[in-house]
């Protein structure tokens, strides 16, 4: 089968197949672009021609406007870790939103989840729950600036925070300094970008800007793991910041109660100053978490003759969201989930390399715990069989322009849309896992991967 580089002359009929099949969503988004910028409410969810539109999901499936069931590696943008609708999850929404839906006050949920916290996440000391992801981080790197009184941090290229201003430099390819639209230049200002995985830049960086009060960054690599990164660097990378007295701030939005019960701090056996939370944390409804050491959390507290970080916020701690997330985290306590999902993660990785090998096929597979990605075009060493859940040879020995630069959007798009045509719906060439997905689930989609390359 020849090298798949672009959408071929099969491209068109493919387009047609889609318009039929989902004639409901294209319904759909005519009349949203009549509301949303793009007809969309998340950059992601953009498709050409148009996105599908979900009427209701259970476990690892999902189900269209149009009737069509897709096997789904969304999964609530890795939020759900049990799978859709789990049936205790569903119990604990439904009777809360009988009790309360907004306490306008505390309420005993906030002190079980809370606590779930505490004892899940290693360096959990004290936590304060926020709205969203964003939210936490915006209040982990504003923190690190009261506490160490540098005013700046350092971020790693491609590596994703949220989007508040200071965040949002390099967080998107291309990596080469470009002002960021709506972000004045002083605010990028204070954010230091280098490359990951290169201990001898990040010493230097560390050392040299006295600015830098903290460092922040996704555990596993930017973007959940387009470039991987792994225990010996984060090993490193702690040893760095306590030595040149700079935070550490892990953001495991994604990786939280995901790789591990406790995260990839856990996983690895790395504790951070700080760790910022949400997706899972609130069982896939919206919510998030910063937690940390105790005496740099304080900050928040009334203090006499001490500056207070004022943190108001509607919805912290909701009823609802405490709810749901003190049914996840109850199973996530038992370490099951992770490991099932983490199973399927290496079982895909696996069975797609093999497909690949076995007919010629210029891509790859690559995977650290369930968090998976596929790369077209691929010329290099083929990967054998990875036994483990991070220990899976990584493409191109990690060159970052390789694995997370510029995309061909063209190809993205047709290759969505070959997979929904053969019943998978996946977020571009990634996707997340979870413990609900199965091997009959891991077999229908590499059928799927190998239909849809063919029909390109």
């Amino acid at each position: 089968m020849p090298t798949m580089t672009a959408p071929t002359p099969a491209a068109p009929d493919m387009l047609e197949r889609y318009t039929t099949k989902f004639a409901g969503s294209r319904r759909r988004f005519e009349e949203a672009k009549t509301i949303f910028p793009d007809g969309v409410t998340h950059d992601l969810r953009l498709l050409e021609p148009f996105p599908i539109y979900i009427d209701r999901q259970k476990g690892s499936h999902k189900w269209d406007i149009d009737g069509n069931e897709f096997i789904d590696y969304w999964s609530g943008h890795g939020s759900m870790i049990l799978g859709h609708s789990h049936p205790d999850v569903v119990t604990a929404v439904q009777k809360q939103v009988e009790r309360s839906t907004h306490a306008g006050g505390c309420h005993e949920g906030e002190i079980e989840w809370g606590k779930l916290v505490k004892h899940l996440v290693p360096s959990a000391e004290k936590l304060r729950f926020v709205g969203s992801g964003t939210e936490s981080t915006l209040m982990a790197i504003r923190l690190a600036r009261m506490y160490t009184g540098r005013p700046k941090f350092l971020k790693f290229g491609g590596h994703f925070h949220g989007w508040h201003d200071s965040v949002m430099p390099a967080a998107y390819a291309p990596y080469d300094g470009s002002p960021i639209p709506g972000i004045p230049n002083d605010v990028s200002a204070s954010t230091v970008v280098i490359p990951p995985n290169n201990l001898d830049l990040l010493e230097k960086t560390l050392a040299a800007d006295k600015d830098i009060g903290a460092v922040i960054l996704e555990p596993t690599g930017g973007h959940w793991g387009a470039v991987p990164i792994r225990g010996a660097f984060l090993k490193a990378l702690r040893e760095l910041t306590t030595k040149h007295g700079q935070l550490l701030i892990f953001d495991e939005v994604i990786t939280g109660f995901r790789v591990a019960p406790g995260g990839a701090q856990e996983a690895y056996g790395i504790k951070p100053d700080l760790t910022t939370m949400a997706k899972i944390v609130a069982g896939g409804l919206p919510g998030g978490c910063l937690g940390g050491r105790a005496d740099v959390l304080d900050q928040i507290s009334t203090r006499p003759g001490k500056p207070k970080m004022k943190h108001p916020g509607t919805y912290n701690a909701n009823p609802l969201s405490a709810a749901a997330g003190v049914a996840t985290l109850k199973h996530v306590a038992t370490g099951e989930p992770g490991r099932q999902a983490n199973a399927m993660g290496r079982l895909l990785r696996n069975r797609l390399n093999a497909l690949f090998a076995k007919q010629d096929l210029a891509w790859v597979a690559y995977i650290d715990f369930s968090m998976f990605r596929l790369i077209p075009n691929y010329h290099g060493p083929r990967p054998g069989v990875a036994a483990g859940d991070n220990d899976g040879m990584i493409p191109y020995d990690g060159d970052m322009e390789k694995l997370d630069g510029p995309r061909d959007a063209k190809l993205g798009a047709a290759f969505r849309r070959g997979m929904l045509l053969n019943g998978v719906d996946i977020p571009g060439t990634g996707g997340w896992l979870s413990a609900a997905h199965t091997e009959a689930d891991i077999d229908r989609t590499v059928d799927a991967v190998a239909k849809t390359i063919e029909m390109l």
